[in-house]
């Protein structure tokens, strides 16, 4: 497979400005050249490494398009190999049509994520920076955006280096020892072991607890908003999306479905769900609404309750207020426009959530709405400069299996077990860390991973 010649769009396929057509692999440059003329029709020289030529795509003796090419000879490419760019007008017919004369002339299709595959498989990126290009393409806002280019630069498979080296270096020692006892003496290494260990897991503890930030900013706070009818819950949906996507009415019972949307606020990137109101209802469909309502909140990662402060408590309102006890949510006292009837040292006793004032009809109290969110669920700003926030389901769990076998070597240590014991988990701790760079994974792991990923890339 790595000795054929692929080709794909590297452009969306849509109508647009430009497209790319890239080519790669070792008869990269000799394919292109059978379909690229100079504007007279003579074959177009590309042949040097890191130039742009003007030309002309040909397909039977006629010119389909005028186009720059760019060559990048191996190594000095993406992929590590040879590696033609064409940069044609983006219309979907036309770039269809040139990577049709790419495959007719000797490529073959590319598979979803091959070039970036072959970049790994050169030895280009570790695997954790391959995963990076594929986030970087996905994010959905802004941190998910720079944590993805830190970590195509290396900050996370950098770090993983890092460790691994001084786990390394103290099963080095334990070996060496090992076979040297006369001139390499052991007394006093376990203590010195213990302690290295121990640093060692505390710096792994803190990637692991970067791990649930991560989440949240690849995937977004799964947030819903609970409240009884007419509460503005509808309301406060359409002041953080800037429009009016959901049905606002005085007609109580309106909203009888879920209705999910993607919103950033300062940054912060919440997948927000607008419920069916609570409340004890005859109406069948209704209910199912409510019922609804309540089993996607089971799931959710923060609760909006929305009360009416112009109304006094109800029984709907116990309810929730039940519901959230012990969870991870907020209280926004609504309608901060109108005479309250709700005090909020009254709603204090009943919850210990952060409580807000807002006015989601006016627009009152976005801005301390978004701040408390950053508040609970971004453990302060410093963190995320470094770029070091584990982001990555599979790169969490291997760090897991990793602080697991450190563990064992503590054990180890704790029961006075010879050295040549500390040196086998070890050496599981640098392995399963070493899976994350890609050193030693399966090749089905490998295809899994780069079948995610979109074809031109």
């Amino acid at each position: 497979m790595l000795s054929d010649t692929i080709c794909a769009l590297a452009t969306a396929a849509a109508p647009s400005g430009i497209g790319i057509i890239r080519i790669s692999g070792e008869d990269a440059v000799e394919i292109a050249s059978r379909f690229l003329r100079k504007k007279n029709g003579a074959v177009l020289s590309i042949a040097e490494s890191h130039r742009i030529k003007y030309g002309f795509v040909y397909d039977e003796g006629r010119a389909v398009d005028e186009v720059l090419v760019m060559t990048m000879r191996a190594p000095r490419s993406f992929t590590g190999e040879d590696t033609v760019e064409i940069d044609c007008h983006g219309g979907v017919l036309l770039t269809q049509r040139v990577l049709e004369l790419a495959v007719r002339h000797g490529a073959r299709p590319a598979e979803p994520g091959e070039f970036t595959k072959r970049a790994f498989l050169n030895g280009r990126i570790d695997l954790s920076e391959a995963e990076a290009v594929s986030d970087l393409i996905s994010a959905s806002n802004s941190e998910a955006l720079r944590l993805s280019a830190e970590q195509l630069r290396g900050s996370v498979s950098g770090k993983i280096r890092e460790l691994r080296a001084r786990i390394l270096e103290d099963d080095a020692f334990i070996e060496a020892a090992l076979d040297d006892p006369e001139h390499i003496s052991m007394e006093g290494f376990s203590d010195a072991l213990s302690d290295h260990v121990r640093e060692l897991l505390r710096e792994l503890s803190a990637l692991l607890d970067s791990a649930e930030d991560g989440r949240y900013i690849r995937e977004g706070v799964k947030t819903v908003i609970l409240g009884k009818p007419n509460a503005g819950k509808s309301s406060l949906l359409n002041m953080l999306l800037g429009e009016e996507r959901a049905i606002v009415t005085d007609v109580a019972g309106t909203t009888r479905d879920t209705l999910e949307e993607q919103i950033t606020l300062k940054g912060i990137s919440l997948r927000i769900i607008d419920t069916a109101g609570i409340r004890e209802t005859e109406d069948r469909v209704e209910r199912i609404g409510v019922e609804r309502a309540l089993k996607t909140a089971e799931s959710a990662d923060l609760l909006i309750y929305v009360a009416d402060g112009s109304r006094e408590l109800e029984e709907s309102d116990e309810r929730i207020l039940d519901f959230i006890r012990d969870r991870r949510a907020l209280v926004l006292l609504n309608k901060s426009d109108l005479v309250q009837c709700i005090r909020e040292d009254l709603l204090r006793q009943r919850t210990s959530a952060p409580i807000l004032s807002i006015s989601a009809k006016q627009g009152i109290g976005i801005d301390a709405l978004s701040e408390q969110i950053r508040k609970m669920f971004y453990h302060g700003e410093l963190r995320f400069r470094s770029g070091l926030v584990i982001t990555n389901v599979r790169h969490k769990q291997l760090l897991m299996n990793a602080r697991d076998a450190l563990r064992e070597v503590l054990h180890s240590i704790e029961l006075g077990l010879p050295e040549d014991f500390y040196t086998i988990d070890l050496m599981r701790a640098y392995a399963e860390l070493g899976y994350i760079l890609g050193e030693e994974v399966s090749e089905d792991l490998v295809n899994e991973i780069f079948s995610k990923f979109c074809m031109g890339k």
